[in-house]
């Protein structure tokens, strides 16, 4: 019996002849039940009175210019469930398996499969009786040279070239700016990392510009990317503003950043759009220290500076008497500041949801320190994945869409009165998110322009 089983390794090139796909890169995996094949421009359709379904497939992981058509009988629509526990409805077609010198017909379900490491994952229901797995060894059946590749594929459909974005930001070393370079390069768009101390503009009624090191302009961008800090909020903003009176498509405008920028401003806005807050108090006289700490309920209570970030001008008052102290100091300084109920049952957790284009694409549980009640990755926070519940989800994209922004991470705490939103942030950081969730985030991104474009 054993002579009749093909031996693979844990990595294998395999093909289906029936879809037109010479050779594809598989992950073998004895631990999934289901194989899966990535797919996009998934669509059912009837054919000689049956269920086909036809979809387009970027056979070469990081490629996404090779495009290949495909379609095939539908055999069933099922809800399969990730190895991170995310459950998905997808089509399921049976077609020709080759790997090796053996052939034989295997069901596959179709997904997205862009922030996977594989084209494809060989499941163990297809191995069944034909296929033994050695998961110290890859590649037992050979593998084709990148010359071989670019032959196999020399005649695959090219896809059009791609959109020309610029992403402004201040440091190119950051994990967030270096994860949508990779995405919007990876999905075939021309990108430009462009910093923001080095633009510059000419205001003209005529012919406006914006410069670049020097003289290079910068007016010929189909999308801009804005990634602000807080201490370029003015400047990136005014250029955010330029690149829109050039008719640039910017996933995130002017005005929605400088709003968000505006904690009391924002929180307003939000009230207004009937999403709940934890109580919280402005004020501007050291006069009303005493009333504006009863106006939240009293000690223990947060300080907030009014431009703070990434948990920085954030202090917790334990006392009356520290929050006196705080508040003063603050003031002294002439600092305007919110003070807001400190939700002691949130246990130093909040949710980060980062919403895109109208959608929670992932949610992560933030948890701080022993000691400390700030959940902010930047200071030592952990992240870890969390279900959101729907109403958690629909004040998320009620937050984003009140503030207008297209991306944002809308921070969430778990209350006795229910959730409640404690900041939207404009510029939100993709590695924990990322890293947590394990999901392409900064795909998501570059997404979004394109569903603007018309190119999905």
């Amino acid at each position: 019996m054993l002579q009749n089983k093909v031996i693979v390794g844990s990595e294998e090139w395999c093909s289906f002849p029936d879809l037109g796909i010479p050779t594809i890169k598989a992950r073998v995996d004895s631990g999934a039940k289901t194989s899966a094949l990535h797919a996009i421009n998934i669509a059912p359709f009837i054919k000689n009175d049956t269920n086909w379904v036809k979809f387009d497939i970027n056979p070469i992981q990081n490629n996404i210019k090779t495009v290949i058509h495909c379609e095939a009988p539908l055999v069933d629509k099922r809800v399969v469930k990730s190895s991170s526990g995310y459950r998905e409805q997808r089509y399921v077609i049976q077609t020709m398996l080759e790997i090796g010198d053996s052939k034989w017909p295997i069901e596959v379900t179709l997904t997205n499969r862009d922030s996977m490491g594989f084209r494809m994952l060989l499941g163990r229901e297809a191995m069944s009786g034909r296929i033994l797995v050695d998961p110290e060894q890859k590649y037992l059946l050979g593998q084709p040279t990148s010359e071989k590749l670019n032959e196999l594929y020399k005649n695959s459909e090219k896809a059009s070239s791609g959109l020309r974005i610029g992403l402004l930001a201040s440091n190119p070393e950051l994990y967030s700016n270096k994860r949508i370079m990779e995405a919007g390069e990876m999905r075939g768009h021309e990108m430009h990392f462009l910093n923001i101390k080095e633009c510059y503009i000419k205001l003209d009624a005529k012919t406006p510009e914006i410069h670049y090191r020097g003289g290079i302009i910068l007016n010929q961008f189909d999308a801009i990317i804005p990634r602000i800090r807080p201490s370029m909020t003015f400047y990136g903003c005014a250029l955010t503003r330029q690149f829109e009176a050039l008719k640039v498509f910017c996933l995130n405008s002017a005005s929605a950043i400088t709003q968000s920028r505006d904690k009391l401003y924002s929180l307003q806005l939000l009230l207004n759009h009937g999403v709940g807050i934890p109580t919280t108090g402005f004020a501007n006289s050291p006069l009303d220290t005493d009333d504006l700490i009863k106006m939240v309920g009293g000690s223990p209570l947060i300080v907030k500076l009014l431009e703070g970030t990434q948990g920085k001008g954030v202090v917790l008052a334990e006392t009356k008497k520290a929050a006196e102290s705080v508040i003063n100091a603050f003031k002294s300084l002439n600092a305007n500041i919110l003070v807001q109920e400190f939700i002691k049952e949130a246990n130093g957790k909040d949710i980060r949801c980062f919403v895109i284009d109208g959608k929670v694409v992932a949610a992560i549980q933030r948890e701080a320190l022993p000691g400390e009640f700030r959940a902010n990755i930047h200071l030592g926070g952990t992240a870890s994945i969390i279900k959101v519940t729907p109403e958690e989800k629909k004040i998320a994209i009620k937050a984003a869409k009140a503030m207008d922004l297209k991306v944002a991470g809308v921070d969430i705490i778990r209350s006795s009165k229910g959730p409640l939103l404690l900041e939207v942030n404009s510029s939100p950081g993709l590695e924990g998110i990322e890293g947590a969730t394990n999901k392409d985030v900064a795909s998501e991104m570059i997404k979004a322009i394109e569903k603007n474009f018309k190119l999905l």
